[in-house]
């Protein structure tokens, strides 16, 4: 209009640097990590960051546009404070899974053009044998930089390596921070879990991270300086956006090198944890947990629990140990949580078994997301809002990727129609709440009829002996392929196949329980989601089944 116009007085490209600027200036003296015995400021947080962006800087990285750098360590400080450093730098942070080995390690370096790698010293040998690997076949090798444990200033046996602490104590504190030019460029990039296919990069940019941020504190229902326990991997999804999230509000992170049972309750305890997250295997995991180890709470715990998703026999478990779930869905494409199943003060009328059927649900769109839908791929129309008719989850908005890296075909796949297709099925309910059915990959059918696997696994997992199960389809010969389910009992616990699939008869039509039931350990991501490629394969080994045609 008349009048307006565009400046550096009403115009910032946002970017999520911002929120640890200004949380060193309001909560300066507050504790933002806690690792241990070892603790920092905000203010000492962002005066580390600053300090370490000037020596990236220094090593001649983030200079020219698109320069990134890796990371390879868990959820320590340091994984912290690359997560603000190499953006302030100018470069783009790459975060990997830390459970790859060298050969995989050594393709995604090659595949991002990482210039530098910080490495954690317990994964100092896969990060060497995946240089090794790339020696061969480029001689731009990246610099490496060993992270010893927090607070260790003297490298055991690794002279020739830059050292972590070092380039921090060296850094320039008057370094003049690198912004975007366009709040557009790219602040970080994911590499996705290959749960499914070989793992793609994921581009976010500065503005989705921003946007995300604010959205994961909102759902979290975040107030001024949480206390935040870190059981999400900071490498998957940026954490979900909350490395960023924290610094909104001057909160605490406490930093776990390993997630265990113990460790929760005792961080839990100790620091007066208000908030953490985690994948259902991580749910799984507390309410499994032997007497011994559980402490109680010392106050109301809210959980955020997506990746997969949770059986309600797991939420119910959690409430009751007195944890406070709220169920949120995405992906690496939309960083991370993109819906949330928002509580409804009518539902707490219900009984506990119907509340947590109500929280496994995906939800709604989270402020940050412009809209999401379940539709026909093919006729690209809304699914009736029935609960019934299943159609492919979609999503649209500024907290979407900006696409695949040196992948332009698959990116254009992905978003072909205006929305970003998530290959996920599942149905709308007439409240406007969606609800996964499975993964396109995952769907049973059988004699004409959808099998939803997740649907089936709460089934399983809800009989007392079950500690996890997964579904897949098994060949048939006459109704195609039926369920399958892999299946780990609790220690101590007994069940046999038969057993398991009379239990899922009692629940749920005969068509639907499993026909084989094979008692085994599931193979898994870091990031608590089953590989069930490595189960279809073991499924397809099994061979047909008999042409017995009878499901009764």
């Amino acid at each position: 209009m008349e009048g307006s116009i565009r400046c550096s007085a009403n115009y910032v490209p946002l970017t999520p640097i911002t929120f640890l600027e200004r949380a060193a200036v309001v909560y300066r003296h507050r504790l933002s990590v806690v690792f241990g015995d070892v603790t920092y400021t905000w203010q000492q947080t962002h005066q580390r960051c600053v300090k370490l962006a000037s020596s990236i800087s220094q090593l001649g990285v983030g200079l020219a546009p698109r320069d990134v750098v890796a990371v390879l360590a868990p959820n320590v400080p340091a994984m912290y404070e690359l997560h603000f450093a190499v953006p302030m730098s100018g470069a783009v942070l790459c975060t990997l899974n830390t459970r790859h080995d060298s050969a995989m390690v050594s393709l995604l370096l090659k595949h991002s053009e990482a210039k530098l790698i910080f490495v954690d010293y317990q994964l100092l040998d896969i990060a060497r044998g995946a240089l090794q690997i790339l020696s061969k076949t480029t001689t731009n090798l990246p610099q490496l930089v060993l992270i010893l444990e927090c607070g260790d200033r003297s490298p055991p046996h690794a002279s020739n390596n830059l050292i972590y602490e070092d380039l921090v104590e060296r850094g320039d504190l008057g370094f003049e921070v690198r912004r975007p030019k366009d709040e557009w460029d790219p602040i970080s990039l994911n590499y996705t879990s290959g749960t499914t296919s070989k793992p793609k990069g994921v581009i976010y940019s500065h503005r989705g991270a921003y946007l995300n941020s604010l959205a994961t504190v909102l759902l979290n229902e975040m107030k001024s300086m949480p206390v935040y326990l870190w059981c999400v991997p900071m490498f998957h999804c940026n954490g979900w956006c909350l490395p960023w999230g924290i610094a909104v509000q001057g909160g605490t992170n406490v930093c776990q090198r390993n997630v265990t049972a113990e460790g929760i309750f005792g961080n839990v305890f100790r620091h007066k944890v208000t908030h953490m997250a985690g994948a259902p295997t991580v749910l799984n995991m507390i309410i499994n947990s032997p007497p011994e180890v559980r402490k109680p709470l010392p106050g109301k715990v809210e959980v955020m629990t997506g990746a997969a998703p949770p059986p309600p026999d797991v939420i119910f478990r959690m409430e009751e140990l007195g944890f406070v779930v709220t169920h949120s869905y995405g992906l690496t494409e939309t960083y991370g949580p993109s819906t949330i199943c928002t509580w409804k003060p009518e539902w707490n009328n219900l009984s506990r078994v119907a509340q947590a059927k109500l929280k496994a649900r995906q939800g709604v769109a989270h402020v940050g997301l412009e809209d999401l839908d379940v539709k026909d791929p093919q006729t690209m129309k809304s699914v009736p809002a029935d609960a019934k008719t299943i159609g492919e989850v979609m999503f649209r908005g500024n907290t979407i990727m900006n696409g695949y890296l040196k992948d332009l075909e698959a990116t254009q796949e992905a978003f072909k129609g205006g929305w970003f297709r998530s290959g996920d099925l599942g149905v709308k309910h007439p409240d406007g709440y969606i609800e996964l059915k499975d993964r396109s990959k995952d769907i049973i059918i059988s004699g004409g009829e959808n099998i939803s696997t997740i649907e089936l696994e709460g089934v399983i997992f809800s009989h007392p002996a079950v500690l996890e199960a997964a579904v897949v389809g098994r060949p048939d010969e006459y109704w195609g392929e039926t369920p399958c389910a892999f299946v780990k009992l609790k220690e101590g616990c007994t069940a046999t196949a038969e057993e398991i699939i009379q239990f899922c008869r009692n629940r749920l039509p005969h068509y639907m329980a499993p026909r084989t039931v094979v008692f085994a350990d599931l193979p898994k991501t870091s990031t608590g989601k089953t590989q069930k490629f490595v189960l279809r394969e073991k499924a397809r080994a099994l061979g047909s089944l008999t042409k017995n045609t009878s499901r009764l």
